[in-house]
């Protein structure tokens, strides 16, 4: 069964938002990739610990999730169905964590689940005896990437449920373009339901994980760097995280905390075009925690400059 997303927090069922937030970044912090190259464990919690988070951190998915589990994401198609039956029957959607299948489970008649055809699609989408066919025979999928895929593109293999004619389960291999962001719908056309010689599209609905190195604005991503006094008040060089690398940024003689410096065409792509987005890099410039002798020294001789 999947894991309870509370539990994979850390956090009980009334944690606050900020509650919330606050154990996402500590754990994405110790969990990260970067942290922990190689370590596909720690790459696992992560990718768990990031589901979680887009769930609980956005109050209508919460609602969903505290009231249907994992089943959250069919909670519509749920309630849609509770209110044409009038029966305040429960349907279980989703199966064992992570199937592609679907199981079933219901509180009520059984007839008003499977149809007078006794066929579990009949009772989901209209009955083969006399009931109306779906005039919308499209087929929306959620999925979600991490910031890292949602860069460079990826693909998913989805596991296709049998088609309401005695079909067989299928394996489909879907592309997903680089530049995608949460609200993206990729097409896979010829996917979705079919209704005799009719056939529906599949769109998978993409979310894009949040990342705690990056914030991202459209094509553009925002990150912040620890800048050592020296370097920030004589010049030189930092390295910078972008997406899958680090690069080298230069940063100008008497940079003020908090300046922002852009780095072109680190951003992400730009869905359909060969352009990318910028990197803007916030100056966090970082004080020493301890001065030995000499370093006070010079310190006092600044302030007496009234530097």
């Amino acid at each position: 069964m999947a894991r309870d997303y509370y539990e994979i927090l850390g956090v009980d069922r009334h944690a606050s938002e900020k509650d919330i937030r606050s154990a996402y970044r500590r754990l994405a912090r110790k969990l990260h990739p970067d942290v922990n190259p190689g370590d596909k464990a720690a790459e696992a919690r992560f990718k768990e610990v990031n589901a979680a988070y887009d769930v609980l951190s956005d109050p209508e998915k919460r609602r969903k999730y505290d009231r249907y589990g994992e089943n959250w994401e069919h909670a519509d198609e749920i309630e849609r169905m509770q209110a044409q039956r009038g029966r305040g029957g429960f349907y279980n959607f989703g199966g064992a964590a992570g199937s592609p299948f679907r199981t079933y489970t219901f509180s009520g008649d059984p007839a008003d689940l499977f149809g007078d055809g006794g066929d579990i699609f009949s009772g989901l989408f209209g009955g083969r005896r006399g009931r109306p066919r779906p005039r919308n025979l499209n087929v929306e999928h959620p999925v979600q990437v991490t910031l890292e895929e949602a860069y460079s593109g990826t693909t998913r293999v989805l596991q296709m449920a049998p088609s309401e004619n005695g079909g067989q389960p299928r394996r489909l291999e879907v592309k997903i373009p680089a530049g995608v962001q949460t609200g993206s719908r990729v097409r896979i056309a010829g996917e979705g339901l079919q209704d005799g010689d009719r056939r529906g599209d599949l769109y998978l609905v993409v979310d894009v994980a949040p990342d705690p190195r990056f914030e991202r604005k459209g094509d553009d991503l925002y990150t912040d760097v620890d800048v050592p006094l020296t370097t920030a008040v004589l010049g030189g060089e930092v390295m910078v995280q972008a997406v899958g690398k680090r690069v080298a940024m230069k940063v100008p003689p008497m940079t003020q905390n908090g300046r922002t410096i852009r780095l072109s065409g680190l951003g992400m792509p730009r869905l359909g075009s060969d352009a990318k987005g910028d990197l803007y890099v916030r100056v966090r410039v970082r004080l020493p925690d301890r001065l030995n002798e000499r370093e006070r020294k010079l310190f006092e001789e600044l302030k007496e400059l009234g530097v």
